[in-house]
């Protein structure tokens, strides 16, 4: 007689009456227990839906107020549990498929993104608005948003590199957007509610959106820093009012000398002790006007240091305002009891070096000229910003035309417009920078009409970006369809090596990955001449690499001149998610947009690497034939099983 089967195998009647009597010997203990077994580490969220299928009693238990989802979700998603108070009741499940939802939409949106926007030649400053615009459509909660891209850009190092690289731009420019909104409620604050350190850190914050950087973080950098001062004070003068302030409270010591006390030990603490210090040998880097930097590397530049300065010694009692000193920011420090507005009754303070103390004629020597009395008034928050972002820019405009100077420049450039919005020298630079750059043309536009608006003689240059931007728009549109090369057309025989191929330049020693090639030198004429490729055995006339180099440059490289690598390592370029999807040890896997672009390199490449470094074929079930596409069809199934298993 045939015995009946379960669908999971077991036969029916055993197993549902195993099954029944577990079910019935569970149900009868204390919901409080049951919880506590339900919470157990190994089980997963369709775990606990399965368990609530399965009866009431454990269908109450799972319920979505409950501990068991608030477990499941603070387990899967650990980063969030700062957005909710210690034992807040709140409805875990829903939560728990919110979170999850915008999850799966997040990672979809990212994986479209390379097709959509993916450019051979290294595109810099790009932006992915239309992306941007979709997450922001999703109506998601931003955290959420947030929480995904973190968890991309934190999964396996090697993979996904392709996935990591555009999240980490919708990260960017997500993180932005809310520091943009912070700065501009900054600014709607009165002159007296404005922290020059608040100013500081936001200015700081926006052009480093993925560094760990907070106004409480800063602050106890400064406390800890007054600490010290205050130690030091303490064995001066025991009873010092400044002794007896609140960490980070405002307060004023009226005795000069008492000011001068604190002030001096100020300046013991801050430039003999710690070592602050101007840094006159790399004065237009960047990090000099960060003030995590600043407070990391011990070393800025004046306006900087001078923010510094200024809050430290207010933290002690003693007032001392910025002033915006031509070509060298200062401080000025009133010597008078009740106040003053003549020049000569300040010592002005130059934070640069080491809290030297100058009178009104000393400043004009540190210039090497003089200035009217106007440049020696104090000034308020907001033009000390407008000072620390236009020396930013500055230095982005100094830069070298790589992604690093181009991104600066633009987010100075959104930094100064957002605190003085109709600079139509700013609002033409910033045109004429994305018209440039070949970005955000919709943008320009909108640009171009507020420059019209606010100065109507302005029309030349503003009608020529509007022409060409409206043609770029077109372009755009109709795109020309992707240049394919093959390795079996006559003309790319002496073709030699393939994408994805980590190399070392024979004479300049560097080391680079090649993400496309050209048969022949396509440069022009001044730059062969320029880069002295006539000297080389076989001129212009061989095969000439795309490459990303190991110190974040791009580079185009006679094949005489590059060697396969003897030890293939990984290449630390910020392009690199833009071409290939996975460093495999010895080689970089092209990803789908690349491989399209060069169909024939990516076995060439194995076929190199085998060779080169004996390492074995691939397995009949692997993925490195085809990474993209592969990985990409795993990730949406695995997905969609996910999503079945979630309790609706």
């Amino acid at each position: 007689m045939a015995t009946s089967v379960a669908a999971d195998g077991y036969p029916a009647g055993v197993n549902g009456a195993a099954t029944e009597k577990l079910t019935k010997k569970l149900t009868d203990l204390p919901a409080e227990l049951l919880e506590l077994i339900l919470c157990a580490p190994l089980l997963g969220h369709a775990d606990v839906c399965s368990a609530a299928r399965a009866c009431r009693r454990l269908r109450d238990v799972c319920h979505g107020r409950g501990k068991v989802w608030g477990h499941q979700y603070k387990l899967r998603w650990p980063r969030l549990q700062r957005y909710y108070r210690q034992n807040e009741c709140c409805d875990w499940l829903r939560e728990y498929r919110t979170r999850h939802t915008v999850g799966l939409q997040i990672r979809r949106t990212v994986e479209s993104i390379s097709k959509r926007f993916f450019t051979e030649v290294p595109c810099v400053g790009q932006v992915l608005g239309d992306s941007f615009a979709e997450i922001q459509s999703l109506g998601a909660p931003e955290h959420f948003c947030e929480d995904e891209l973190l968890f991309i850009l934190n999964s396996d190092k090697w993979k996904s590199l392709t996935l990591k690289y555009y999240a980490k731009k919708i990260l960017y420019f997500l993180r932005q957007q809310n520091i943009l909104r912070s700065l501009k409620s900054f600014l709607e604050q009165s002159p007296e509610q404005q922290s020059a350190l608040e100013g500081a850190v936001l200015v700081d914050q926006y052009c480093n959106p993925l560094a760990d950087i907070t106004l409480d973080g800063i602050s106890d950098q400064l406390d800890e820093i007054t600490d010290k001062v205050k130690k030091m004070l303490r064995i001066k003068n025991p009873s010092h009012p400044s002794l007896r302030g609140a960490p980070g409270g405002c307060f004023h010591v009226e005795d000069l000398e008492l000011q001068r006390q604190a002030v001096c030990v100020l300046n013991c603490v801050l430039y003999e002790q710690l070592q602050y210090k101007g840094n006159e040998f790399d004065y237009y880097n960047p990090l000099n006007s960060y003030i995590h930097q600043v407070l990391q590397r011990h070393t800025g530049i004046p306006i900087s240091l001078s923010v510094l300065y200024m809050m430290l010694a207010r933290r002690l009692g003693v007032q001392i305002e910025p002033v915006n000193f031509p070509n060298h920011f200062l401080l000025r420090w009133c010597q008078k009891p009740r106040g003053s507005e003549d020049i000569y009754d300040f010592v002005y303070i130059d934070a640069f070096g080491k809290g030297k103390q100058l009178t009104a004629k000393e400043c004009e020597y540190l210039i090497g000229h003089q200035v009217t009395a106007d440049y020696y008034s104090a000034i308020s928050t907001t033009e000390v910003l407008l000072r620390m972002v236009g020396n930013l820019l500055n230095i982005g405009k100094r830069g070298e035309g790589n992604e690093k100077s181009y991104q600066l420049l633009r987010d100075s450039l959104d930094l100064y417009l957002t605190i003085n919005p109709d600079n139509v020298q700013y609002l033409l630079l910033q045109a004429r920078l994305y018209f440039h750059l070949g970005i955000w043309p919709e943008k320009v536009l909108d640009i171009l009409q507020h420059i019209q608006a606010l100065d109507p003689s302005q029309h030349g240059a503003v009608g020529y970006l509007v022409q060409h931007t409206l043609e770029h728009i077109q372009h755009k549109k109709h795109p020309a369809p992707p240049e394919v090369k093959r390795r079996s057309d006559a003309e790319h025989q002496e073709v030699r090596y393939a994408a994805g191929l980590v190399m070392k330049h024979k004479r300049s020693g560097y080391n680079c990955v090649i993400y496309g090639w050209d048969p022949k030198c396509t440069m022009s004429q001044e730059w062969i001449t320029t880069m002295r490729v006539n000297h080389l055995s076989s001129g212009a006339d061989q095969p000439f690499y795309n490459v990303l180099v190991q110190d974040g440059t791009c580079r185009y490289a006679a094949q005489e001149n590059l060697e396969p690598h003897t030890d293939p390592l990984e290449i630390g370029h910020p392009e690199v998610g833009r071409y290939f999807c996975e460093f495999a040890d010895t080689h970089y896997v092209a990803n789908e947009e690349l491989e399209t672009r060069y169909p024939d390199d990516v076995s060439e490449t194995l076929c190199t690497v085998r060779r080169l470094y004996r390492t074995p074929p691939p397995s009949s079930g692997g993925n490195q034939g085809q990474p993209a596409q592969g990985t990409a069809a795993q990730a949406e199934q695995a997905a969609q099983a996910e999503q079945q298993a979630m309790p609706m």
